[in-house]
């Protein structure tokens, strides 16, 4: 739970920088590959990819120790992580009601602690395997074609791309077993791995850099915590301590809830830059 806490802390932080960044890089054309180009140009965007980097190495420490619905709920709780860097770096003020969301976040997150048993003893099936590889496919092309799409629901489906990009993720690190190379690239679970948080990064930064990125954060909380945790309920064997089911469940929903009540601050640094350029000038 440490390592899973760890991670939350480097991707909510890393969620600021990224947002400034992409925001930053401007319109510009070329679709959405040369958005995160773009992106990548910016100082804070490297910076957050180092946390994310550093983030991803905490949450394969802690899905190979705890069910995908505990380290799922402890990752949507980023927000919370969010909310407290802008408040600190970027001198947002939290009401009052917001800093309870967070205090929800974290007694979700303590719940699941005390309810979460051993990862599942499941192996998962090759059909799986190669489901999320098709999955993690799919995800790329949307995030090829996000450009395209237009309307209010641009950034809901933007951002469960990708919250499922980083579920796919979640799952792909369980089905992988062996890292000897002869394995590892035969495992269609490990290209999942690699093109599922590729697809998520575009769909991200498409969705922070166009759309209405709380409606785009709040779908990638829900495509990156309840599909997980049901795949590793169901086919892979999670399960919680000996009859405190109902409090990993209790656990899951408020944290979860809590986040959500927080997605707004996938917006906060979106003005901060601006009305700083503005003073200055």
């Amino acid at each position: 739970m440490v390592c899973a806490l760890g991670a939350a802390v480097c991707f909510g932080t890393a969620t600021v920088l990224q947002a400034v960044a992409a925001r930053q890089a401007g319109p510009g054309g070329g679709g959405e590959a040369a958005l995160l180009l773009r992106a990548l140009r910016q100082w804070r965007y490297l910076a957050g990819l180092a946390l994310d980097g550093l983030g991803f190495l905490f949450q394969i420490a802690a899905l190979r120790s705890l069910p995908i619905y505990a380290v799922g709920a402890a990752l949507a709780a980023s927000l919370a992580v969010t909310a407290v860097v802008a408040a600190r770096l970027l001198r947002v003020r939290l009401s009052g009601t917001e800093w309870g969301a967070v205090g929800v976040v974290c007694a979700g997150l303590a719940m699941l602690g005390l309810a979460s048993g051993p990862e599942g003893a499941r192996a998962g099936s090759d059909v799986l395997r190669w489901v999320m590889l098709a999955v993690a496919v799919g995800l790329l092309l949307l995030a090829f074609a996000g450009g395209r799409l237009s309307g209010r629901s641009r950034g809901l489906v933007l951002g469960l791309g990708a919250g499922f990009g980083f579920g796919v993720v979640e799952v792909s690190v369980r089905l992988i077993d062996s890292l000897a190379p002869g394995t590892l690239l035969t495992n269609p679970a490990a290209y999942a791995l690699v093109i599922g948080g590729g697809a998520a990064f575009m769909l991200l930064t498409s969705a922070v850099q166009r759309g209405s990125v709380t409606t785009a954060t709040a779908g990638m909380v829900v495509g990156e915590t309840i599909g997980p945790a049901a795949i590793g309920v169901v086919w892979l064997g999670d399960r919680t301590r000996e009859g405190m089911a109902w409090l990993a469940v209790l656990g899951f929903l408020v944290a979860v809830a809590g986040a959500l009540a927080l997605a707004r601050f996938g917006e906060t640094p979106v003005e901060e830059p601006a009305a700083e350029g503005a003073g200055v000038g």
